[in-house]
């Protein structure tokens, strides 16, 4: 596929049930949402939907009930939000962005060394 379609923040809510868990129902999404979301099932399949019209979810039937499945990646819509929110956020400026996120994030020794590491093995390898 190309570029992965823009999903709303709901829409993320309901692509991150089926990248665990496909092909599911839209009751079966109803019910995992329950436990934080208080969506109604008809909520939830305009959601699902707008997702199959934005050619995120594809569907096949069984009986009268449809199994909604991703089209997308979930690695491919992370990278196409990222890119997003830099251009927005940043003006496309990495450094600026990771200098926020590190000064912002509580990491811990682990996380650090893990940091410390990839910009050793990116300074030795003349990357910019």
């Amino acid at each position: 596929m190309s570029k992965p379609p823009t999903i709303s923040d709901a829409e993320w809510e309901v692509m991150t049930i089926l990248w665990a868990n496909s092909p599911l129902t839209a009751m079966e999404i109803v019910s995992q949402l329950a436990g934080h979301k208080q969506w109604s099932p008809r909520t939830v399949k305009s959601l699902l939907n707008r997702l199959v019209k934005k050619r995120a979810l594809d569907y096949s039937t069984r009986g009268n009930r449809y199994l909604y499945r991703p089209r997308v990646t979930r690695d491919a819509c992370v990278r196409m939000e990222s890119g997003s929110f830099l251009s927005r956020v940043f003006g496309d400026a990495v450094g600026p962005m990771l200098v926020q996120f590190v000064q912002q994030a509580d990491l811990s020794r682990d996380e650090i060394e893990q940091l410390e590491k990839i910009l050793r093995e990116k300074s030795n390898s003349g990357e910019k």
